[in-house]
């Protein structure tokens, strides 16, 4: 439910302005505003001005917007690691850590630097890894003997494997060994075993021709080509227990020093919020003044405090909204417990104006009733419900999935009540079950036609019900032309569904002649107050309420989905294959006795229902408190 907001301003002498700031801050209930006007008369907006940091102040900020940016430099270099509570007092703290903080970073940056040399170092050999993995094999095929030369190269196709041996071939004399086999990405290895004199013979050739040689680390280039294969293979193992060490290193550090750093942390997040807040506070010669809004009923509260605090110094006025600030005022939403669940649903719609209504309530109410009447099965509801209790069980800590289970809580019992008066329990029907039997009211699976009257009736109700709120709303904002089209639109609804009945149970002839003046007045009235696109308006609500006619197809598809996996379990002719075939039907009818009576119970409130009476754009009450650390 909307919150009642009360504008309000506090008064006290300037020594007295970031002591009370921080009860403000404190209690979590007040939204500073910055714009004056509204709070003060326009001819007495000159005695007022911005308050102004003095030069102590501004330098504390200073210093702590600094140390915030150092904060914040060295929390970049260190890995993300549990915190545990510091010890220390956040106050006492800060000077040891402006004097740490640069070598603490100095530290830490190189740590980090070497440690992304060495991740480079080793990606880049592991990437030759793959390649010498290939190569291996070539080795003990060519042999390692003395006086003999080896050119490692990387091929994509076939062509090029050709076009390469030809041209060793031509430049050797065919005294050269060639080997293939395949590598990474299917790219074709080559190694290539000739003379020790004829290697840099090729290798010029190979330059030439833009076939680039497998390349290695330069300090490696003096080395055979076996040692190298050896050395990059040691090199990695040596990288490895390097970059442990690094990262243990940063770890320690963060372990043992990232806890004060965060608690100081914390305390000039705290600090600034004090000090950038002034910059909306006002002030004249003598006092300060702060204009904000906050919820009414916590307005004693706020007073009280600060009359104990400051033994009366500080005032607290409130001021009665003008007519042009109700768009404006910030929106604040409680609800009882019950219906707090239901907000998982409301929580995706736009924020409501101050002056309309928050939609939590309407679907807490609503909602279950739906789902139930869609639903409608004993036996699935009792199994929804056990269900909702392990969710709750499991889900204490998780605040949507704890909500989503006292909602599955609430509409399963609405299932098993309708289940009773539907007399079903898993599609068996009231002639199998004495309680059910004698609970029954309706059995919706042989009485189509009532059950469609029944889901309209429920619509005419749910839409005049939104379009009296409408009504009501558009009184309160005092568009009186609006609220007219209103009125007349239910007094036409009825009408029309009043006539529409005595189709089938004809009224007396007053009545109906009644009823015939009644809709050839309202439809001139009805284009009067709401102007010619109003007839459009008129066949929107008619739209709307034959909308609700799927609280009886989902709900009837669902008792039939029932009835065959009953059915499908009979045929099988085997107690064990039967109960398990139609188990499995069963299962999936209960997924969609979940997923569908909801979208279609949501459908009906957020196209159908809110579109007659909420307004939205309202603006968030943000209140003044302390930051999230």
């Amino acid at each position: 439910m909307i919150v009642a907001m009360s504008k309000v301003e506090i008064i006290g002498p300037m020594e007295l302005l970031l002591p009370v700031l921080d009860r403000v801050r404190a209690l979590g209930l007040f939204q500073v505003e910055q714009e004056m006007r509204g709070f003060v008369d326009r001819e007495d907006e000159k005695a007022f001005r911005p308050v102004r940091l003095d030069k102590k102040t501004l330098a504390e900020r200073s210093y702590c917007d600094g140390l915030m940016a150092k904060i914040d430099q060295l929390a970049g270099f260190l890995p993300k690691l549990p915190t545990r509570c510091s010890y220390l007092e956040p106050h006492s703290a800060v000077g040891i850590v402006a004097e740490v903080v640069d070598k603490h970073t100095l530290l830490c940056s190189g740590l980090c630097r070497r440690r992304d040399a060495l991740e480079g170092e080793r990606g880049e050999l592991l990437r030759q890894t793959a390649f010498l993995d290939a190569l291996e094999p070539l080795f003990k095929t060519a042999g390692e003997g003395t006086g003999l030369d080896f050119i490692g190269v990387s091929l994509k196709d076939g062509e090029a494997v050709d076009h390469l041996y030809q041209l060793i071939a031509r430049l050797t004399g065919d005294t050269f060994e060639f080997v293939t086999t395949g590598g990474p990405e299917g790219a074709i290895i080559v190694l290539v075993t000739l003379p020790v004199e004829l290697g840099a013979k090729v290798r010029d050739v190979l330059n030439g021709e833009r076939i680039p040689e497998l390349a290695f680390p330069a300090s490696l280039s003096q080395l055979p080509f076996p040692d190298k294969v050896r050395a990059v293979r040691r090199r990695i193992g040596d990288i490895g227990a390097e970059l442990d060490r690094v990262n243990a290193e940063l770890h320690r550090f963060a372990s043992r020093w990232w806890p004060t750093y965060s608690c100081v942390r914390e305390w000039l997040l705290d600090r600034l919020a004090l000090l950038t807040t002034t910059a909306a506070i006002h002030k004249t010669d003598l006092c300060f003044f702060i204009h904000g809004w906050m919820p009414s009923p916590d307005v004693p509260r706020l007073r009280s405090l600060l009359n104990g605090e400051f033994q009366g110094r500080v005032v607290v006025e409130e001021q009665g909204a003008l007519e042009e600030e109700m768009e404006v005022i910030p929106i604040a939403i409680r609800n009882p417990p019950y219906f707090r669940p239901f907000e998982l649903f409301t929580r995706i719609l736009p924020l409501p104006s101050y002056r309309s209504y928050d939609p939590t309530p309407f679907i807490g109410i609503f909602f279950p009733i739906f789902f139930g009447m869609i639903l409608g099965d004993v036996g699935y509801g009792l199994l929804l419900l056990a269900c909702a209790l392990v969710m709750l069980k499991l889900f204490r800590t998780r605040r949507d999935l704890h909500d989503a289970a006292l909602i599955l809580l609430v509409s399963s019992c609405y299932a098993v009540v309708f289940g009773f008066l539907y007399g079903e329990c898993f599609g068996g029907t009231a002639g199998g079950w004495r309680l059910l039997e004698q609970t029954c009211v309706i059995e919706r699976s042989r009485s189509i036609m009532p059950m469609l009257a029944f889901s309209l009736s429920i619509g005419v109700a749910h839409v005049t019900l939104g379009l009296c709120l409408g009504f009501w709303s558009t009184l309160r904002r005092r568009l009186v032309r609006e609220s007219l089209a209103k009125l007349v639109n239910i007094l036409l609804l009825l009408c029309l569904a009043a006539l529409a009945v005595s189709l089938f149970s004809p009224f007396p002839p007053p009545i109906r002649k009644g009823l015939n003046v009644a809709v050839l007045v309202a439809i001139p009235l009805m284009l009067l107050t709401g102007g010619l696109l109003a007839p459009l308006e008129m066949m929107k609500n008619i739209g709307n309420i034959v909308s609700y006619a799927r609280i009886m197809a989902i709900g009837l598809a669902s008792v039939l989905i029932a009835q065959v996996a009953n059915r499908f379990a009979g045929l099988t002719g085997d107690v064990l294959t039967g109960a398990v075939a139609g188990g499995l039907i069963h299962l999936i009818n209960i997924a969609l006795g979940i997923f569908s009576p909801t979208i279609h119970s949501l459908r009906l409130h957020y196209v159908e229902f809110f579109d007659k009476f909420i307004v939205y754009g309202g603006r968030r009450f943000e209140p003044f408190k302390k930051p999230p650390g």
